[in-house]
């Protein structure tokens, strides 16, 4: 069994002991400690807050609503509840419908046995660092009051929110439905079972999709392959992209908040390159800078400074590359793994209107999609990991890589990022165990492989020579 806490919210599998599964006692603890650091920004006697609560489809998820809506109307806390829905989708609700905060119940991308609450501040965004260690504190202490039975929260239900949820897609100047219904694309759609069965296919239909050919839409939560949308697991919708003769395939994650796309050959279009092609479209059309996080793809960089823009790095994590953008002006950005953040609607990775933007980009291209992924800059990353033992020093690894190449270019905002000329090599250490992580990018997948080998060499030899001396 597994639990990680994080700043961001508290993740792990279901069932076993409290405190080394996600049991009731851990998700009513960690409901009640965000529930009080909440309240703590309301004068006594204010109205209540207000939460916001959605769910993916996943088999533990009712388990979970339960318990997370239970706890916050014992707290004095009411609860809008929107049923099974996206995370893109909560985030917007927290807005739209004036509340002081959100949960996800989900677990992303991770496979049925897990489950997670992630926690949202009253702007629709994942919490602060800051905020996250202070709910992590009160978890700690269990410094929470409930309150007194005249004083509990109240619990409304809202469905369907998803449907206002698109129709703010379609009201986006960039979001052109004649063109996409000019090109008559026929698409393929995996929602691995999960809440984009829910919204993908009338997204489709609002946005003048022809045909769209349904895979795995049943929300019921029972996974048919493992739900990371990575190409080995890709292979059902791949075939199918064929042999209907679509013009793309579509897969998003349980929650919807990564968007990877399959070209008509069958061939990945690659979860790196959905930003870099989104943020083609939008750079095309309107100037200004964007933001990814170190491990992503240098592709965006290229594209973005063909268009006269500046692109700026963060740190990995949603939450960084938010704050980034928001630092830096930027008009779109996101992440590597597929996910989209497009201030114009939100500031949250969300598959849905990177659904939108594509489309509108791949029908005024007006070519395939995999002429069109042919259009970009082809770079390969290499992805690595080194364990290492529980006694070494991993920071003075990373202070040692740092210094045998000062004469490179280095970012150490998050980890050590080392860049030679269009390569680069990342290397992050794992906040839960000894292990460096090792992100390598070149224009040959050999090449790439080769830099992270070279760099793990190094760290082997500084290792060695600590243990002599």
């Amino acid at each position: 069994m597994a639990l990680i806490k994080s700043i961001s919210g508290i993740r792990g599998t279901i069932g076993g002991k409290p405190g080394e599964g996600l049991t009731p006692p851990d998700i009513v603890r960690f409901t009640a400690a965000y529930g009080t650091w909440l309240m703590k920004g309301f004068p006594l006697n204010s109205k209540k807050p207000v939460i916001v609560i959605g769910r993916d489809a996943r088999i533990s998820g009712e388990m979970v609503q339960n318990l997370v809506a239970g706890t916050l109307k014992g707290l004095g806390l009411d609860v809008i509840y929107l049923g099974l829905s996206t995370t893109p989708t909560v985030e917007m609700a927290v807005t739209e419908l004036n509340a002081d905060g959100g949960i996800i119940i989900t677990a992303s991308h991770n496979p049925k046995q897990w489950n997670a609450l992630k926690l949202l501040n009253g702007k629709g965004e994942f919490i602060s660092a800051a905020d996250g260690e202070q709910v992590l504190q009160i978890a700690e202490d269990n410094a929470f009051n409930f309150a007194e039975v005249n004083k509990l929260g109240r619990f409304t239900s809202v469905p369907n929110f998803h449907l206002k949820h698109i129709e703010r897609i379609l009201a986006l100047p960039l979001v052109d439905v004649e063109a996409i219904k000019s090109r008559k694309f026929r698409v393929v759609i995996d929602c691995v079972n999960s809440t984009g069965g829910i919204v993908l296919p009338p997204l489709l239909k609002a946005l003048g999709v022809d045909e769209v050919i349904e895979l795995f839409c049943e929300p019921n939560g029972h996974f048919p392959h493992n739900p990371e949308p990575l190409p080995e697991h890709l292979r059902d919708i791949s075939q199918e992209v064929k042999k209907r003769n679509a013009h793309v395939g579509i897969v998003v994650d349980p929650d919807v908040d990564r968007l990877a796309l399959v070209c008509e050959d069958g061939e990945m279009f690659g979860e790196e390159y959905t930003l870099v092609a989104v943020a083609d479209y939008i750079l095309k059309n309107k100037k200004g800078n964007t933001v990814s996080n170190l491990s992503s793809t240098r592709a965006l960089r290229d594209v973005t400074e063909k268009a006269g823009a500046n692109y700026f790095a963060a740190a990995v994590g949603e939450v960084n590359v938010v704050e980034a953008m928001k630092l830096n002006d930027a008009i779109i950005g996101g992440e590597g793994n597929g996910g989209i953040i497009y201030p114009e609607l939100h500031y949250g990775r969300d598959a849905l209107v990177g659904i939108a933007l594509f489309l509108t980009h791949l029908a005024k291209f007006g070519k395939s999609t995999s002429l069109l992924r042919a259009s970009y800059p082809n770079y390969y990353i290499s992805k690595n990991k080194i364990e290492l033992t529980p006694e070494i020093d991993v920071d003075a690894i990373l202070e040692g890589i740092k210094e045998k190449y000062s004469k490179q270019p280095v970012n150490t905002i998050d980890g050590v990022k080392i860049e030679f000329d269009k390569e680069w090599v990342h290397l992050r250490k794992s906040n839960t165990e000894p292990i460096i992580r090792i992100y390598s990018e070149s224009q040959s997948r050999t090449t790439a492989d080769n830099l992270a080998e070279k760099i793990i060499r190094d760290i082997k030899d500084m290792i060695s020579v600590k243990a002599i001396d």
